[in-house]
C-alpha cells in the first residue's frame, strides 16, 4: 500500500508540473529536450556505486529544483523557472514509474523498490 502512495505522489507531482509549465507558457520543445537531462546524474556510477548513488540522488531530490524555482522567481528569470519545473516533472515521472533515490549498494536498490 505504501508503494502505491509513493507512485501516486509521483503522478501528482508530474501532473502538477505539467499544469504549471503550461500556465507559464513554456516551450514544449524545451520541455521534451530537457525532461531527461537529470538522468545525466547517473554518470556518477562511472566511479563506483557509492559515488553514483550520491551524485544521482543530488539530481533526483526536490531540493535543488525548489531552490532554483525560488531563485528564478526572485530574479524574474523565466528560463530558469522553466528548467526548475521540467526538473521537478522529471523527478515526479521517475517516482511515478518506481525509480527512487538510490542506495549505495546497487543502482537497482531504491527507496521505492528494487528496480
Amino acid at each position: 500500500m505504501n508503494k502505491l502512495f509513493l507512485h501516486t505522489e509521483g503522478l501528482f507531482v508530474f501532473a502538477a508540473s505539467l499544469y504549471f509549465y503550461a500556465n507559464i507558457g513554456g516551450s514544449w520543445w524545451l520541455f521534451l529536450i530537457l525532461l531527461f537531462v537529470p538522468d545525466l546524474f547517473m554518470l556518477g556510477y562511472i566511479f563506483n556505486n557509492r559515488m553514483g548513488a550520491i551524485i544521482y540522488n543530488i539530481g533526483h531530490t526536490y531540493t535543488l529544483p525548489v531552490i532554483l524555482t525560488l531563485f528564478s522567481m526572485m530574479v524574474n528569470a523565466d528560463f530558469l523557472l522553466s528548467v526548475s519545473i521540467i526538473w521537478t516533472a522529471h523527478i515526479g515521472m521517475d517516482r511515478m514509474l518506481g525509480y527512487g533515490l538510490k542506495y549505495p549498494g546497487s543502482f537497482k536498490d531504491t527507496h521505492l523498490q528494487r528496480v
